[in-house]
């Protein structure tokens, strides 16, 4: 998974601010498509998205937030902003 993480958000860095990549990137985290299901990492990569300007990325983030835990949700927020901080 962390390969899968680095390559997939290493490419949106590359056009612009990668709002729309880094949303795709959540998207297969939400839905499992090339990777293992995961929504707090899906969460993460959506939550950084829409601070990047992706209506689409805010409209799905609520829409995974609403199924975690209070937990899962301090985790993904956590890990959104140490990815900010970082890039």
């Amino acid at each position: 998974m962390a390969r899968f993480e680095t390559t997939m958000s290493g490419n949106a860095m590359m056009g612009g601010n990668g709002a729309d990549a880094l949303c795709e990137l959540g998207v297969s985290y939400a839905t499992g498509r090339g990777c293992n299901a995961d929504l707090v990492a899906a969460h993460k990569w959506l939550n950084i998205a829409a601070i990047r300007g992706s209506e689409r990325a805010a409209e799905l983030r609520a829409d995974v937030a609403a199924t975690l835990t209070k937990m899962q949700l301090a985790t993904a927020l956590r890990a959104a902003r140490e990815w900010m901080t970082t890039h």
